[in-house]
């Protein structure tokens, strides 16, 4: 049977709501160009819908070669894991004759499609490659591997085409499988194996007439073995990794005497890497691992390292040693401090994944300039914030903090519109504006109205709290306020009075400095400290 090309499938998908037969509901989700999202491989191309009744994602694969007997095959499959629950695999429905396509040379009109729940989350091998300087990162992933092997290892049944493209990890770092083309379960026995799986991965001496239970065994020792040994040394892949592949190669299975790899690796000071290293020859000489435990698969989790909170300060050295991604962000040497952005013209940015901390004015606009920046993604690697972060940054729709923050330096967001989400611990949103966690630290002012009424269980208003904030007029402290920060309404031109109460007994430095509309300042005598030029520019009686 002929199939459609992939652009005739695109152009299927475009008009879903009249080609769909029972999925009438789906629509593509598209990118900034309009197209719809997807990814191709040589027997299929997967695209990104969303439906339109209960907003849920999926994932609709189209076919573009034929496998014999596949309705039959996704039958029995389907049947075997109906009853199976586990988080390894994801919900899946064969449709026949589903999609309408106006295919020029294809057999038919009609044709099958494979409805899958979408998975959020990035490939194995791109994983490792985002995260190969994050060393817990990469021992949690292998610990997670180990999880799936344990689970997969005595089953009844077998993925048969394990690789990193079908292994995804989702953003809490658990896994799960795709692809389920090679699956093979217990009312298959007596087939042919229908894929083969990647040479990298799959035993050299694998066939078409071994197909079983077992045909994963040799891939899950040999991608653990990987994990673990590039956890414990990332520099490895580098040294023998390739595109679609980790560490071993189908030459290596087939030399085994000659690999250097294995030679570099074992013996090893790591009592695990010792044992899988053993896992992975048996299974080799073998071909399965039926004749051992599945528990030596079973790796120790790694611990949680000490959170590291880095300087958000730019040093001479990191401006030394820094280099520029291709979108005109600088970095530090090693990769953990986002020291500026060169290019105004950026309007989406995502940081990069094991990025720490993102510095003092990293996206500030600069005098005289303007920024066209729309999005930015903050990773989970990040844990702290800078002072004037994303200053007058005009066009900024919002911002997310995620939990991995618990270090905001001043205020990363004055005279900065953009709505700002907490997804952390250490911080919360309150009315509108940005708090420690039990709300007794005003961090920023985000409201930008005219007057603000500072809730009483604040006790210390932030370092630039409420910096450049041009149209706030009045502002009301209450008793509950001990301190002032460091530029704290630095730049509020069109405050005309505030009223300090006795419980302060501390001002920053620069506190009201630029409040260009401000008449006069009380200041009680309770305050004992204050600090420089708190009134800079400006002659007020007080």
């Amino acid at each position: 049977m002929t199939y459609p090309l992939i652009s005739e499938y695109v152009e299927a998908v475009r008009n879903a709501e009249d080609n769909f037969e029972k999925l009438r509901n789906l629509r593509p989700v598209t990118d900034g160009n309009g197209d719809p999202v997807m990814t191709g491989g040589g027997f299929a191309v997967v695209f990104k819908m969303r439906d339109e009744k209960n907003d849920k994602l999926y994932a609709v694969k189209c076919f573009l070669k034929d496998q014999p007997n596949r309705a039959e095959n996704y039958r029995m499959i389907a049947e075997e894991l109906e009853y199976v629950s586990s988080s390894f695999l994801t919900k899946f429905q064969y449709l026949d004759n589903e999609l309408f396509v106006d295919a020029a040379h294809a057999d038919g009109e009609e044709f099958p499609v494979l409805l899958m729940d979408w998975v959020e989350g990035t490939n194995l091998d791109l994983y490792i490659r985002q995260h190969l300087h994050d060393s817990y990162q990469l021992h949690l992933l292998a610990y997670q591997f180990s999880r799936l092997a344990l689970w997969l290892m005595p089953q009844p049944f077998a993925h048969g085409d394990l690789k990193p493209d079908n292994i995804m990890v989702r953003e809490d770092g658990t896994l799960v499988l795709i692809d389920y083309d090679g699956m093979f379960v217990p009312a298959m026995k007596g087939q042919k194996a229908r894929e083969m799986g990647s040479p990298d991965f799959r035993h050299p001496a694998r066939t078409e007439e071994t197909f079983n239970e077992h045909i994963d065994d040799f891939s899950l020792a040999s991608i653990l073995l990987s994990l673990r040994v590039i956890a414990e040394e990332p520099a490895l892949l580098e040294k023998y990794g390739a595109a679609d592949r980790l560490l071993f190669s189908e030459k290596d299975y087939r030399n085994i005497p000659g690999c250097q790899l294995l030679k570099d690796i074992f013996p090893s000071e790591c009592p695990e890497v010792n044992t899988l290293v053993g896992l992975f020859i048996i299974a080799l000489t073998q071909s399965d691992l039926s004749n051992v435990s599945f528990r030596l698969l079973s790796l120790e989790r790694p611990k949680e390292p000490e959170i590291e909170i880095i300087s958000t300060e730019v040093t001479e050295e990191d401006k030394k040693d820094a280099w520029t991604d291709e979108f005109g962000v600088k970095y530090s040497k090693d990769g953990k401090k986002l020291l500026e952005s060169t290019n105004r013209d950026l309007t989406n940015y995502t940081i990069r994944q094991g990025t720490r901390c993102i510095c003092d004015r990293a996206f500030a606009v600069k005098a005289f300039s303007y920024s066209f920046l729309q999005s930015i993604t903050i990773p989970d690697s990040v844990t702290s914030i800078g002072d004037w972060a994303f200053a007058d940054c005009s066009s900024l729709q919002s911002v997310t903090i995620p939990e991995s923050v618990i270090n905001i330096k001043g205020n990363p967001f004055p005279a900065c519109p953009a709505r700002v989400i907490n997804h952390s611990n250490h911080f919360t949103i309150f009315e509108g504006n940005l708090y420690t966690s039990d709300r007794r630290k005003l961090i920023s002012y985000l409201s930008k109205g005219e007057s603000f009424i500072i809730p009483d269980s604040v006790t210390s208003i932030g370092d630039r709290a409420f910096g450049s904030c041009e149209s706030l007029q009045s502002v009301t402290i209450p008793d509950s306020v001990t301190s002032i920060g460091n530029w704290a309404f630095y730049g509020c031109s069109s405050l005309q009075s505030v009223t300090i109460p006795d419980s302060v007994t501390s001002i920053g430095d620069r506190a009201f400095a630029g409040c260009s509309s401000l008449q006069s300042v009380t200041i009680p005598d309770s305050v004992t400290n204050i600090g420089n030029c708190v009134f800079a520019d400006y002659d007020l009686p007080f």
